[in-house]
């Protein structure tokens, strides 16, 4: 990952309900939300998620599926892996066991 695209991603998550629908995203898991579920769930309105959506997807944390007339949101954990890989390329000045414990905690325990 590049520079700017990290700062896309972190201006994207900068905002509280882009931050919000990150990581409600990211707690459904495989089975990604409608974009009106979304709304609904934050108590948002559709224009203003539209744009939202709109941002992340661009900032790469997200990616969507069209479903008929709906659009299916969901996180795209490549792009959280890519983000985090670029955050922590250069850890621990590569001696890999002071990292383990970061790594470790946020691992999903699934």
């Amino acid at each position: 990952m590049e520079k700017k695209q990290s700062l896309d991603a972190f201006a994207a998550l900068s905002q509280e309900t882009r931050l919000d629908v990150f990581r409600l995203l990211i707690k459904v898991g495989p089975e990604g939300m409608l974009a009106g579920e979304i709304g609904d769930a934050l108590g948002v309105k559709q224009n203003t998620m539209s744009a939202n959506l709109s941002v992340l997807t661009h900032a790469g944390l997200i990616r969507n599926l069209r479903e008929g007339r709906s659009i299916r949101y969901f996180a795209d954990m490549d792009g959280v892996r890519v983000l985090l890989q670029f955050l922590m390329e250069d850890c621990c000045g590569g001696r890999k066991e002071m990292c383990q414990p970061i790594i470790e905690e946020i691992a999903c325990a699934c």
